[in-house]
């Protein structure tokens, strides 16, 4: 039976013009400040950076030229002009910084000001302290942001050559776990997340760093082993896959697609498990009101879902049905 997401894709239109602000381009994040100290319902770079996200993977994308004018200028009035970066308190200053800058590609434009806070990762000897000092083992979820954000945000703005994306590559190839496939070394330890012991969080900092590699084109080092470790990461079912709105699921969908087209590994295993995840995640959407709740008028966690669901459509043809193909960002540029 195929999955319908016609209301849904509907209703999370309907959210994001809930958080629209007086000025052109300019969103709120959130539209209830009462969970959280650091829910200002002002503009914020995840409001507008995700306004743009969602629209454009709903197929509802602005058009208009004075429009969109609008977007960029909003998204641009929130760099720092001194360092260059994006900055809002629930992220670290990269992931905010290479989220802002992504969200102006899809405009066709770019940050205002130069990535000047980036310079000296531009050097390749410090581009591999900066990676060798990311806490791989005991954060790597987290750290993915900052390891795979840098690479985005300079790669989008053409402020890297070759050889240095060519080191960073060379990077993270030596450092992926020939029994699990994941980055991050060998023998990677299980982490509490979510109340339980689990590699999900390798899983997901992993994702980050294969989104880079699609957008350049680069082999996967382990395709086969990775997707073994993700397939048993959701048989084994101790972490909340599908069971929330958040970014878990784009990761686990993505790692595995991706792996597939580079392996052929486990064909149906792949895409039967997909399908599974798929199913629970589109079950536990239409469970929700969109009209009250909290996750969902979160602009980020209801993007990182609709990733998910576009990934889903893209594995599984024919079992995700809505109007317009949705359109995964992943597949213009990198960063999410």
């Amino acid at each position: 039976m195929q999955l319908d997401l016609r209301q849904f894709i509907a209703a999370s239109e309907q959210i994001v013009a809930s958080h629209a602000l007086p000025t052109p381009g300019a969103y709120r994040r959130w539209n209830d400040g009462t969970v959280g100290a650091d829910r200002d319902l002002g503009i914020n770079p995840y409001g507008c950076a995700d306004a743009a996200n969602i629209l454009y993977t709903i197929g509802r994308f602005p058009s208009v030229p004075a429009s969109r004018a609008g977007w960029v200028s909003s998204l641009q009035a929130m760099q720092d002009s001194q360092s260059g970066l994006f900055e809002e308190p629930t992220h670290h200053p990269i992931h905010t910084t290479a989220h802002c800058v992504a969200a102006l590609e899809l405009f066709d434009a770019r940050p205002r000001h130069a990535l000047r806070e980036f310079d000296a990762l531009r050097d390749v000897a410090a581009l591999r302290a900066f990676l060798g000092g990311l806490a791989w083992r005991t954060d790597p979820w987290r750290a993915s942001h900052r390891g795979a954000g840098l690479f985005a945000a300079l790669a989008i703005v053409e402020a890297v050559d070759l050889a240095w994306q060519d080191a960073y590559f060379d990077w993270l190839w030596e450092w992926t776990d020939p029994d699990t496939g994941l980055l991050g070394g060998r023998d990677l330890p299980p982490i509490e997340h979510s109340g339980v012991q689990t590699l999900v969080p390798h899983m997901a900092g992993t994702f980050h760093y294969l989104f880079n590699m699609e957008w350049a084109r680069r082999p996967y080092r382990y395709p086969s082993r990775l997707i073994d470790t993700c397939l048993a990461l959701l048989d084994e079912d101790r972490y909340p896959l599908g069971r929330r709105i958040s970014f878990a699921e784009i990761d686990w969908i993505f790692c595995v697609n991706r792996s597939l087209r580079q392996s052929g590994h486990r064909m149906t295993d792949c895409h039967r498990a997909i399908e599974r995840l798929g199913r629970r995640l589109v079950d536990f959407v239409h469970s929700l009101d969109p009209r009250t709740d909290d996750a969902l008028n979160d602009l980020h966690l209801l993007f990182g879902t609709l990733c998910a669901l576009a990934e889903l459509q893209q594995a599984r043809p024919g079992l995700v049905r809505t109007d317009r193909p949705l359109k995964l960002v992943l597949d213009r540029r990198p960063f999410i």
